[in-house]
């Protein structure tokens, strides 16, 4: 019974989380979910408050740098940066997806994949009709790399700084060992689209003639925050730090002259997300405790040799279509901890493994609830794509894991 009560709630928070009746916050059913666990023992209250203590780091750290994407935003960078792709692109569609690629890829890396889908792609729609060609080549990139492309930096996805804690890696190894997955799964992304939008890349557009000027001072900070991000974790200290500096160093000069407020700067850190968060964690751990846990550790092969991590790559990639990327998250580490390699091979899996379909990740619902009508993808189209890039990126990305952890003998 108490294996039933803990999935019929999980299955509730996250149909919750993704249609979000009236616009409420994922926390409307979450928070209320996981005092419901709590209360009625699936979860002892000892173990809950364990959880949030578990959570609260990275937590912060995801609102400090929501926060500070938003207010990079605001002072331009994106636009800045896409001006120039455009201008680069010369009119040329297939030179235009590249560029997207790697910006994308990039501002993946340094600012979540959050920051590509909320505050990049609406960017990048615009600069594709400033050079007048289809667009859809460089929607769909910037959702796969934010998806596949967020295996880089412990920063780029909630679920890497999930990973991060339970691999006990430094910031720097885990960088190390994610380098050649991360090169090699936005190169063949890049292919795969080029292939795929073939029809669409052919001809030719107008060129971009503007010279905007560099928001300096906010590519500084930009450089600045990423610098502490790495120094901070090399010195144990959580990269939340960082993260709120860069948050100061942005948002005080703007509250001075007044163009922004700071209720806007706390809203755009998505505090109901944040608190949604530590809610799922504690209703994950109540279908975890009640069989799930078990079975998984049951079925699931021990150890860091490749058949095992394609093994785990590919069922959390799985998983992750099923019950969304951030719970699958919850539930495969605990089962993997204490393989580093391991850990990573099930972060390749609900990075990866999202943009098979819709419900894989929360960033690709919001991805496509914030595109115009006119741009939304077809479902055919978007799991057809899914269905001929999913496979071959995992499993080359997997590999490329397992090659680095031997060569930095891990």
């Amino acid at each position: 019974m108490g294996e039933l009560v803990a999935v019929v709630v999980l299955a509730l928070v996250l149909l919750a989380a993704i249609r979000r009746p009236f616009g409420w916050s994922e926390a409307v059913v979450g928070v209320p979910a996981a005092a419901l666990v709590v209360a009625v023992g699936l979860v002892p209250v000892d173990a809950a408050l364990d959880t949030v203590r578990q959570l609260l780091p990275t937590v912060l750290f995801l609102a400090a740098i929501l926060a500070f994407g938003h207010l990079c935003a605001g002072a331009g960078v994106f636009a800045h940066l896409a001006t120039l792709a455009g201008r680069a692109a010369a009119g040329r569609p297939t030179r235009l997806l590249a560029l997207t690629v790697a910006l994308a890829a990039v501002v993946t890396a340094v600012l979540t994949l959050d920051a590509t889908v909320v505050l990049l792609t609406p960017v990048v729609l615009c600069t594709a009709r400033r050079v007048d060609v289809e667009a859809r080549p460089d929607l769909y990139a910037c959702l796969h790399l934010a998806n596949a492309g967020s295996l880089l930096l412990p920063v780029s996805n909630l679920t890497n700084l999930l990973a991060f804690t339970a691999s006990g890696l430094s910031f720097g190894r885990f960088a190390a060992l994610m380098t050649l997955p991360w090169l090699l799964t936005c190169l063949l992304e890049w292919s795969a689209l080029r292939a795929f939008f073939r029809r669409d890349l052919r001809g030719g557009g107008t060129e971009v003639d503007t010279h905007d000027p560099a928001p300096r001072y906010a590519m500084t900070v930009l450089g600045v925050t990423v610098v502490g991000l790495v120094v901070t974790s090399a010195l144990g200290v959580t990269p939340a730090l960082a993260a709120f500096g860069g948050v100061l160093l942005l948002g005080v000069p703007r509250l001075l002259r007044r163009e922004v407020t700071p209720r806007e700067i706390a809203l755009q850190a998505n505090p109901g997300f944040c608190v949604f968060v530590v809610a799922l964690g504690v209703v994950v751990d109540a279908v975890t405790r009640h069989g799930l846990g078990s079975t998984l550790v049951g079925i699931l092969p021990d150890g860091d040799q490749l058949l095992i991590l394609l093994v785990l790559a590919f069922v959390a990639a799985g998983l992750a279509n099923i019950v969304n990327n951030l719970p699958a998250t919850l539930v495969l580490l605990p089962v993997v901890a204490g393989h580093p390699t391991a850990v990573l091979a099930v972060l390749l899996g609900v990075n990866i493994g999202p943009n098979l379909t819709y419900v894989g990740s929360l960033a690709t619902l919001l991805w496509r609830r914030l595109l115009p009508a006119a741009h939304r993808p077809r479902s055919g189209q978007f799991h057809a794509l899914g269905a001929v890039t999913v496979p071959p990126v995992l499993a080359a990305a997997t590999v490329a894991l397992w090659a680095s952890s031997i060569v930095l003998g891990v």
